[in-house]
């Protein structure tokens, strides 16, 4: 996502768009939803493929969980909108964006657990929209928790969506 709108930036197509009777914030909001949309739609296949295919047991709601993933996934869109509304170069981008993504895959619990490991680790790895994510969905479908058991997970993960939002519509740039 970041690397598409530095790309418009640098071509000039954002430069036309200003001329169009949308603000930022109203231009940042398609972009984030246009892109859910492919994410929403390849998680589902891959969900759905997986589901039949491997045999994977779901405990809880696949509603719910799909409700997760949505949030999880606007968020995660959202913060790449952060990074790609102000930079100018696709290597500055590339390069943020990256130094935000590593963490959060090393920190959220993707490939290892950080039980027993530094409380300040533990803590560190909570100011990650990944590591909220995971939680969630790992509540749902393997301790079959709802909605409710969930809802830290969930507020923190709209909290986090909107700063971002609103932060990139904030920092955005036409030029």
């Amino acid at each position: 996502v970041g690397y598409v709108i530095v790309r418009y930036r640098k071509g000039g197509i954002l430069r036309r768009l200003k001329a169009a009777p949308i603000n930022a914030f109203q231009f940042l909001s398609a972009q984030v939803l246009s892109r859910l949309l492919i994410v929403m739609f390849v998680t589902s296949i891959l969900f759905i493929g997986s589901y039949l295919l491997l045999d994977i047991y779901v405990f809880g709601s696949i509603f719910n969980l799909l409700l997760v993933f949505l949030l999880g996934s606007f968020c995660m869109i959202s913060l790449g909108m952060v990074v790609s509304s102000y930079t100018h170069s696709q290597e500055l981008a590339g390069g943020l964006l990256n130094f935000l993504t590593w963490p959060m895959m090393l920190l959220s619990e993707i490939w290892f657990s950080l039980e027993g490991k530094n409380i300040w680790l533990q803590r560190l790895a909570n100011i990650f929209p990944l590591t909220h994510l995971l939680k969630a969905a790992r509540k749902i479908s393997i301790d079959g928790l709802s909605l409710i058991d969930i809802a830290p997970q969930l507020l923190i993960l709209t909290l986090m969506s909107i700063v971002f939002i609103v932060l990139a519509g904030l920092l955005f740039r036409w030029e």
